[in-house]
């Protein structure tokens, strides 16, 4: 699997849960600035549609960057950082740490686990994962979508992470913290479950046509072509739940009220806004993951079973 080690090395579940969770967090420091643009581009338009002949705020990639870092300096790139890296120790932990335990589960501990039990195992850890840390996630956009001003000519949403959390709670209730959870949840089963099974699938075919070894350029190629076919099922729930835990109170009525509204006032190309951005992030996201995720773990069990060899 898309997880698994070497055949010498057995990582309990606590050194997966806490390695899967330090990994996303240096994916996220590396490819922080592309979900940034992603969720720019995902948004624009939102509160006041573009006009015929309008020219966006932001263009492409690599475009939105730069104008962020124009208008707003290069500490915007990173705005939610704080709370990016609380979600990835919540959320990466349960949706790739639990990952195999679940998989074992499904398949009743089995030598192959089916397609089936990859499936049910990456839609239960991912709706888990979600459970968790969906204030992290909250928060996360909320300042990922605010625009800072050099000379201070818009007022921003919160000072800080720990302020984000208490005025959401406070003005928004509990529930506030918790929004869009459940267009997170769609995504995160749909995204768990593309991730994981597909990288398997192309990794096998690359394999068994040998048109690589089962060495970094293979894992490198699987792991972006799953991160392609990811996006492309998965943009349009990416889109409705940045949209809907940015919003304001009252701005819409849930989820599919969202969804509705984009498609009424954007047309359905606005499901796929931001969609080069959520690739170049999901495909180098998932391969800085899950190559940290191996060599965190390998190193964490070689040092345990150092202490235990020197006891």
């Amino acid at each position: 699997m898309v997880c698994g080690g070497s055949s010498d090395l057995t990582p309990s579940v606590p050194i997966k849960i806490i390695s899967a969770g330090l990994a996303g967090c240096v994916a996220d420091l590396v490819t922080f600035p592309l979900d940034t643009a992603k969720v720019r581009l995902q948004i624009q338009g939102e509160s006041k549609p573009l006009v015929k002949g309008q020219r966006a705020t932001y263009r492409g990639v690599f475009g939105t960057i730069i104008t962020i870092v124009r208008t707003e300096g290069s500490r915007s790139l990173y705005n939610g950082l704080v709370a990016g890296l609380h979600r990835q120790m919540s959320f990466a932990s349960v949706r790739v740490g639990l990952y195999d335990s679940m998989k074992d589960f499904y398949s009743s501990a089995s030598e192959s686990a089916s397609i089936g039990s990859r499936l049910l195992a990456g839609c239960t850890t991912g709706g888990m994962a979600v459970a968790v840390a969906q204030p992290t996630d909250v928060v996360k956009v909320r300042f990922q979508a605010q625009i800072r001003m050099p000379q201070g000519g818009s007022v921003k949403r919160y000072s800080s992470t720990m302020d984000a959390y208490k005025t959401i709670a406070r003005d928004e209730g509990i529930r506030g913290l918790w929004k869009g959870c459940l267009p997170n949840i769609t995504r995160n089963a749909i995204v768990n479950c593309c991730e994981m099974v597909t990288y398997d699938i192309i990794k096998e075919r690359i394999l068994q046509y040998k048109l690589m070894t089962d060495n970094m350029p293979c894992h490198f190629t699987a792991a972006f072509a799953a991160g392609f076919c990811t996006t492309i099922v998965a943009s349009p729930v990416d889109v409705i739940k940045t949209r809907y835990m940015n919003s304001g109170p009252g701005q819409y009525s849930g989820a599919i009220n969202c969804a509705f509204t984009m498609l009424v006032k954007e047309g359905p190309s606005a499901f796929y806004k931001g969609f080069m951005a959520s690739f170049l992030r999901l495909g180098s996201w998932n391969i800085v993951m899950f190559m940290s995720y191996e060599q965190i773990k390998r190193g964490a069990v070689r040092l345990q079973q150092s202490l235990e060899s020197s006891q």
